[in-house]
């Protein structure tokens, strides 16, 4: 669930009350409109951020919504959310999808968490990317080499290769 004071300032925005909006984000979850995405919070050096995020279930309906007509940024990151959901409703054991945001800003979109491993997914959505790009990536392998041997890069280009020693950089449409 969004915290109380995130839940109070979209309400502010919408004119209506805190527990009004509680109610209506209840509901966009419960009728498979809206999808709360909980944050991975093992904490072991940094303080973590651990209030979920929310994201559209129907990719096509937010960008209806914005206006737009392809996906970039966060309608990108909702594409890949959307794909790797159905990816987990079809595994056996059953695999979490969650996020991981530290407190001063590092941040990694995705974290697919197994009994085992952990993999770290982080979704751009430009033609290139850089080493900077990865940079919340490798600050998580770092935090968690143990249980995790590398991670991925999605974007909007068109080649795969290894962005860094540990960081897989890949065309979306290759990933999803």
């Amino acid at each position: 669930m969004l915290d109380y004071s995130v839940q109070t300032e979209l309400g502010r925005d919408a004119g209506i009350s805190q527990p009004q909006v509680h109610r209506f984000l209840n509901l966009m979850e419960a009728s498979f409109q809206a999808v709360r995405l909980s944050a991975y919070t093992v904490n072991r050096t940094r303080r973590l951020i651990k209030s979920p995020k929310l994201y559209w279930s129907d990719t096509g309906l937010a960008l209806f919504l914005a206006g737009e007509r392809e996906p970039r940024g966060a309608h990108m990151e909702n594409l890949v959310l959307t794909d790797l959901l159905a990816w987990r409703d079809q595994q056996a054991r059953r695999p979490e999808v969650l996020y991981w945001r530290t407190a001063s800003g590092l941040e990694v979109d995705f974290v697919v968490e197994t009994p085992e491993r952990l993999l770290p997914i982080e979704i751009k959505a430009a033609a290139r990317v850089t080493v900077a790009d990865a940079k919340g990536l490798e600050a998580f392998l770092q935090e968690y080499s143990d249980l995790s041997d590398g991670a991925l890069l999605i974007y909007d280009g068109k080649d795969v290769f290894p962005l860094t020693r540990r960081v897989l950089a890949t065309p979306w449409w290759r990933a999803i």
